[in-house]
């Protein structure tokens, strides 16, 4: 099915009412596992942090449970009202290519699995980068462009029910980007060393994900830690 531009950009938010439905729950459930058990330091103080792309929230309620004064950001308004529903974040309604936050706003900036879903996800990273504070965090989940086709595919069999943007980017594309940005990487690392669509596959995904710092640039889907360049200054 043939869509408009603006239709594909509020592709999510048309099936807000299922989207949890057809999330896939373990490619959910480890992504939580990863951003908050791997990616997000433990010793953290919680302060000010961007969800950006929320979706329905999953990972806005962690981090308010964490402590954290959360901003959930999302294209979709209809989405933003199944964030209420699981946490009591500030919610915002705006394009992860254009935030309307000053420079250097936020202690933590998330987004997993979202920046792909934009028109321009490297200009949508440039945008996380300026938001966030010096010295502050930035955590990042995409798909991996080396395994696009296997979205073309499903879709094709009906085995994923997605009709949004997929710009997906690559390994050494995020690498050469946040370098750019002047964020340098403090940790990246693939996971799912393929697609996880039947469940008999999960045990033996998460035993390669021990191995996704080798194997990640060849993996489905990428995680990196990044950090603003600067002195770190005391938090508000």
């Amino acid at each position: 099915m043939l869509r408009s531009r603006r239709e594909k950009l509020l592709f999510y938010d048309s099936i807000a009412d299922r989207f949890d439905e057809v999330m896939n729950p373990y490619d959910l459930t480890r992504r939580l596992e990863l951003v908050f058990g791997e990616l997000l330091p433990q010793t953290l103080p919680p302060g000010r942090l961007l969800d950006a792309g929320c979706g329905t929230g999953w990972f806005s309620r962690v981090a308010r449970d964490r402590g954290f004064d959360v901003v959930s950001l999302d294209i979709g308004v209809e989405l933003l009202k199944k964030v209420r529903e699981k946490c009591d974040s500030k919610l915002v309604a705006g394009d992860a290519c254009a935030l309307c936050f000053p420079d250097a706003t936020f202690d933590v900036v998330l987004a997993t699995e979202s920046i792909e879903h934009t028109l321009a996800p490297t200009c949508a990273l440039g945008e996380l980068h300026r938001v966030l504070r010096p010295g502050e965090i930035l955590i990042v989940t995409v798909p991996n462009q080396l395994w696009h086709f296997s979205a073309t595919i499903a879709e094709r069999f009906k085995l994923r029910p997605y009709e949004g943007f997929e710009n997906w980017l690559g390994w050494f594309e995020i690498k050469s980007a946040l370098r750019k940005l002047d964020a340098p990487i403090d940790t990246m690392f693939g996971f799912h060393l393929f697609p996880p669509l039947f469940a008999f596959t999960w045990p033996l995904l998460r035993k390669f994900d021990r191995y996704g710092r080798v194997l990640g640039p060849a993996m489905l889907n990428i995680a990196v830690r990044a950090v603003r360049a600067g002195k770190v200054a005391a938090r508000p």
